[in-house]
């Protein structure tokens, strides 16, 4: 992993360069599209989790008594919908023993500002690990309401996986929530006029539902 930012990690794996160029390219139809996410996801995630706190446990094999390791904190997958869809089932594939809550945030056109209209969380989210999933960290609009809705249930540990990012979003994420670690396959150069990261991918919701024009 390359650390560019005090909270920034964009993955160095030669696998992840590869899939995420294949994915931004405008030939990639929706089938291969779709391929792609699920495994850079779980490519990402798998780094994004290095530093998972574990704990020592004893447990029977057809042997004997042995010791070994479990993860010790809870965990959470929230899939900011819609895009966030098409990464969560790869995740929890990783993760199967995680929860998976939804928020929905849509950003508004003109004011490009992010919008709730779906919120799935329970009333305390305290002593757990949890995993922000969304393609793209652009403004981070909706990715910082999220930590927002997030920390005031009590979480105090966020990782946000994505797969690329715009420098716009990560500054605004360091400044606004400096403790949620962002793990992303690329950085790309910057947002253009309309907040569409550059070079970018599109929309990734479009691309992933083939629903793009």
């Amino acid at each position: 992993m390359l650390q560019t930012g005090s909270n920034l990690h964009v993955s160095t794996h030669p696998l992840v360069a590869h899939k995420i160029t294949l994915l931004a390219q405008k030939s990639t139809d929706v089938v291969l599209f779709r391929q792609l996410v699920a495994e850079l996801t779980q490519l990402v995630i798998y780094e994004a989790t290095t530093d998972l706190p574990t704990r020592t446990i004893s447990y029977e094999t057809p042997l004997e008594v042995a010791t070994g390791t479990e993860i010790q904190n809870r965990i959470g997958l929230v899939p900011i919908l819609r895009a966030g869809l098409g990464m969560v089932d790869k995740a929890a594939e990783l993760l199967p023993f995680a929860t998976v809550y939804h928020i929905g945030i849509y950003r508004d056109e003109t004011t490009h500002q992010p919008v709730s209209y779906y919120n799935r969380l329970p009333e305390s989210l305290a002593h757990q690990t949890l995993f922000m999933i969304d393609p793209m960290l652009a403004t981070a609009g909706s990715a910082s309401a999220t930590a927002d809705f997030l920390k005031e249930r009590g979480a105090t540990s966020i990782i946000f996986l994505g797969l690329i990012a715009a420098p716009e979003g990560v500054a605004r994420m360091a400044t606004e929530h400096p403790d949620v670690p962002l793990y992303v396959a690329r950085l790309d150069r910057q947002l253009d006029e309309n907040r569409y990261i550059r070079p970018g991918l599109g929309d990734a919701g479009d691309r992933l539902f083939g629903t793009a024009p």
